[in-house]
């Protein structure tokens, strides 16, 4: 009786792997303040604190009734990031515009110079900055007050006292920005690395709730979304229909027609998702107009256009009677082993742009270990196997005698539709 294949349990992998990369990601808005942080803010009188969500920064603020002038909101604000270098500088700010963005930012920076000493002042950030010239203070008056503060377990803070006019400034969806960079120039800050890290460090904050929930970062999630189906479709279920391919249609194990239904679900499946991940990221891309990642952005078309080809094989395969099906299917698995290759290198090309941390590196490093671990038993027992029945084919030959010719059955070429991309 040939071998079945449990096809029932295919969706648990992509589902189970899903919310695993996404609560990794989730998670990360749900940290609260380090210790020494959260003591300086409690010296300080300042009670509410949250961790962001980039660059290690920590926030902390505090809002203050303006007696019976409601036309100001005084907010307390408390700062700090981790500065790796000998200079540079560390800012925070607020935007009254529409988006929490760089542009229209009042910022308030701490710059280090190569001596240790700390110069604290504000910045109106404008296009001008944007496009590579210098920026100078300009007095901001909604600042009432600025200092640096003492160093935290490795993590340089700054203190700042604003009165926000309440036309301009909405605490409960406060457009609030904040920055690392590594380069001054006579004391001037220069342009912040170019990461996504840097490019992400804004959001909607609520200043009313003690939480800080924020809002507006769907850019980011996006991102996030990329990466997990990416991960998924291309990294996971396409080597996952290819191990069923090779092992279960005709040796050592021989699971007619269950073996082809499952392999092409997991391939299917495993294009119109990474298909839907590459939609994205042509997105994201699309609307990154500062920063272009040209190798993630090759290997991910080319990804795309192969792993096409691949499928439409079904279609443009020859027939098994042709002379050159050979050559055909030489070309068919090389394209689709050499695929493979690209697909596990840009994904982790991804994960270092997406800087996802230890959760996103060992997570698919765990992926790959489970689909080698189960190729690498599969084909040690193809070997063993086939070894076998060597060996007994041979004893056989032995019994019949010399004079006796054995007659060989050649194995029937199948027109399969292999799909290895």
């Amino acid at each position: 009786m040939k071998n079945q294949l449990n096809m029932s349990s295919s969706p648990l992998l992509p589902a189970i792997l899903t919310l695993t990369l996404l609560s990794f990601t989730l998670s990360a808005n749900a940290q609260v303040c380090s210790e020494g942080f959260s003591k300086l803010a409690q010296q300080k009188n300042i009670s509410d604190c949250k961790r962001l969500r980039t660059l290690g920064a920590e926030f902390a603020w505090n809002l203050h009734s303006n007696g019976s002038n409601s036309n100001y909101t005084v907010v307390d604000i408390l700062f700090g990031v981790i500065l790796n270098a000998p200079q540079g500088w560390i800012a925070w700010g607020v935007n009254p515009g529409k988006r929490p963005e760089m542009i229209g930012t009042k910022a308030i920076i701490a710059v280090k110079n190569s001596d240790g000493r700390w110069v604290v002042d504000t910045y109106n950030i404008t296009k001008e900055t944007r496009n590579g010239c210098i920026l100078l203070r300009s007095e901001l008056k909604i600042v009432l007050c600025k200092s640096i503060e003492q160093e935290v377990e490795g993590m340089s803070t700054m203190s700042v006292r604003l009165s926000l006019p309440t036309e301009e400034y909405n605490v409960t969806k406060l457009n609030h920005v904040w920055q690392v960079g590594y380069d001054i120039e006579d004391g001037h800050p220069l342009r912040h690395p170019r990461t996504l890290r840097n490019v992400d460090s804004t959001e909607v904050i609520n200043l009313t709730d003690r939480k800080g929930p924020s809002t507006g970062q769907y850019r980011s999630y996006l991102r996030s979304i990329h990466g997990v189906l990416n991960i998924i479709g291309w990294g996971t279920l396409l080597p996952f229909g290819i191990i069923i391919a090779r092992y279960f249609r005709v040796f050592p194990f021989q699971c007619d027609p269950s073996w082809f239904y499952l392999h092409i679900g997991c391939q299917l499946t495993g294009f119109l998702v990474g298909t839907a991940g590459w939609a994205i990221g042509l997105s994201l891309g699309h609307s990154s107009r500062y920063y272009t990642f040209h190798h993630h952005r090759t290997f991910a078309i080319l990804i795309f256009i192969f792993s096409t080809v691949q499928m439409l094989a079904f279609r443009l395969k020859p027939k098994v009677t042709d002379d050159y099906r050979k050559y055909w299917n030489m070309y068919h698995h090389f394209l689709g082993y050499g695929l493979l290759a690209i697909i596990v290198i840009n994904i982790f090309k991804g994960i270092h742009i997406l800087e996802g941390g230890d959760a996103w590196k060992w997570g698919y490093i765990g992926v790959l270990a489970f689909l080698g671990a189960i190729a690498f038993g599969l084909e040690v027992f193809t070997w063993i196997r086939f070894f076998r029945l060597k060996q007994r084919k041979k004893n056989h030959g032995a019994k019949k005698g010399p004079n006796q010719k054995e007659t060989v059955e050649p194995p029937k070429d199948k027109d399969v539709f292999l799909i290895q991309g």
